[in-house]
């Protein structure tokens, strides 16, 4: 894995200063440490708010084993990665746009294949792979706790996203996956922001945010941001039912202005940690272990 990273370095070139060419995309994984907190509805409706931003946004479902992004968008994907790991198709043919203003990427289940292609299989792949770095926002939906590479896509993003609810389980079950990542890659710096979701008042969220930070930093010693809340409304499962983003049907609802709050905030922060598409494929290829 360490010498097709190498190889995939080689590949995607540098400037005479070290630096990438890569476009200045932020790549930004969901994650969660159960199922049931919101997590997909959160990544979709992020999306989304990025777009109405006037962003270029790609949403990729890495959620490998449930993959249900497409239902909440109301797609049935015809073609995924894996056909252009397969040589079947290239990156914009298996792109989808959307009505909702952002493009989408069907993921697959034999992903994680790409770690044991040939030079020039890997080549080829990280040739179309790049063809994203035009995109400003890049939400990769990852699959709850630590199945179907979660590791690996945290890893390789700028910036993870952990959601949770307000539930004992949620709560018990964030900082475990807090913990997984925080010891699996203990040599990555790992840039963590937690969210609370279905809160019943910004205090509430405040409250569960800070409980969850407090236990990470006092057992972890690890640092984590809180990013914002969303409230529980009934606007959410009513938009799930109608296969219709919550931030297209209710733009004005609580869930939908708590998100453009969140996206205003991570907008304000800096991006010099920001590697891009190519060096996100490349700490992909790494994987989700230490080095």
């Amino acid at each position: 894995m360490e010498k097709q990273a190498d190889e995939l370095r080689a590949m995607m070139g540098k400037t005479e200063d070290g630096k990438s060419r890569d476009h200045k995309t932020r790549i930004i994984a969901i994650t969660s440490g159960k199922g049931g907190v919101g997590k997909t509805n959160i990544a979709v409706n992020m999306a989304i708010a990025y777009a109405q931003l006037g962003k270029k946004v790609i949403l990729i479902d890495g959620d490998l084993g449930m993959a249900n992004v497409n239902v909440l968008l109301n797609i049935v994907p015809q073609y995924n990665l894996m056909q252009v790991i397969n040589h079947q198709k290239k990156m914009n043919e298996i792109i989808l746009d959307t009505e909702f203003g952002i493009k989408f990427i069907a993921g697959a289940n034999g992903f994680s294949k790409i770690a044991n292609l040939s030079v020039e299989e890997l080549n080829y792949f990280a040739e179309e792979f790049s063809s994203l770095s035009n995109a400003d926002i890049i939400i990769i939906d990852t699959g709850a706790g630590i199945a179907n590479n979660v590791l690996q896509f945290v890893a390789a993003a700028d910036e993870v996203y952990v959601v949770t609810t307000p539930e004992p389980t949620a709560i018990t079950d964030a900082y475990g996956i807090i913990k997984i990542i925080t010891t699996e890659l203990v040599n990555r710096e790992i840039n963590l922001k937690l969210l609370v979701n279905r809160v019943h008042s910004s205090d509430e969220g405040k409250r569960i945010s800070e409980r969850i930070i407090t236990i990470v930093g006092q057992f972890l010693n690890y640092k984590v941001d809180y990013i914002g809340f969303v409230y529980d409304d009934p606007v959410v499962q009513a938009s799930v039912i109608r296969q219709k983003p919550f931030m297209v049907v209710n733009p004005t609802s609580k869930p939908a202005v708590c998100l453009k709050h969140i996206v205003g905030r991570i907008e304000k922060t800096d991006m010099t940690g920001s590697e891009g598409v190519k060096n996100f494929l490349k700490k992909f290829i790494g994987g989700g272990k230490n080095k």
